[in-house]
């Protein structure tokens, strides 16, 4: 069994917020066959069948700063280990769409990920968005919780359908695969532009009819 986490801040306020990736991450994959989502561990929990794994969604509703208590609530519940916990989670110093995948390693500021050391320690994987950054650091609060502007729609959709196809492969550790269902969403592969031209056939010869004409008339008619 394993725990997908998602960060973000719960309400209408917070919902399209950069802070919230996490959160719209795995309400994606909540759509391929889970539960509907109910209270449980101070947050909202779904749970489904990602191939052979069972696999519980939670998005803690303790704000972001309090992740953490909401997590180890459901790892004390389920009897987990953080190596059985994955956390979906925004990345300033990744540009917008890509994805990295880590365990371990420091919280970087992260406030969602500092609860979570508090509270389950650092040994748990993540699941890291790319959300770009602001250019200075004064700037992040703001920029974290404002709205993804309507330019990155294409991509930040482009984005959640990926982690979407490559669930199965998350929770099953191939990380190489799901990296790849969302680069094939993110980035498709281009058409082939060298492809060869059909063959033009050349057109038949026209048949020469036999000329039935006297010598004579053939004089005339070039005169004529």
């Amino acid at each position: 069994m394993q725990l997908f986490v998602g960060l973000g801040n719960p309400g209408a306020k917070y919902r399209h917020n950069r802070h919230n990736i996490g959160f719209m991450a795995v309400d994606r994959i909540a759509q391929s066959g889970f539960s509907p989502w109910k209270s449980k561990f101070q947050g909202m929990v779904s749970e489904g069948r990602l191939g052979s794994e069972r696999v519980v969604l939670l998005k803690p509703a303790t704000f972001m700063n309090l992740s953490g208590q909401s997590v180890g609530e459901a790892m004390r519940f389920f009897k987990l280990t953080p190596e059985e916990v994955t956390v979906l989670h925004d990345e300033l110093d990744l540009a917008p769409g890509k994805v990295r995948l880590k365990t371990g390693g420091g919280h970087a500021g992260h406030n969602g990920l500092r609860s979570l050391h508090q509270h389950i320690g650092p040994g748990y994987h993540r699941v890291r968005l790319g959300i770009g950054h602001p250019g200075h650091k004064d700037r992040v609060a703001n920029y974290v919780l404002s709205d993804f502007a309507k330019a990155e729609t294409a991509w930040l959709d482009d984005l959640l359908r990926g982690i979407e196809d490559g669930a199965v492969e998350l929770a099953a550790g191939e990380g190489p695969k799901f990296l790849n269902a969302i680069a094939l969403r993110v980035n498709p592969p281009r058409p082939s532009s060298g492809q060869k031209k059909p063959s033009e056939k050349p057109m038949p010869p026209v048949a020469k009819t036999k000329d039935t004409r006297s010598p004579f008339e053939r004089l005339k008619d070039r005169f004529s």
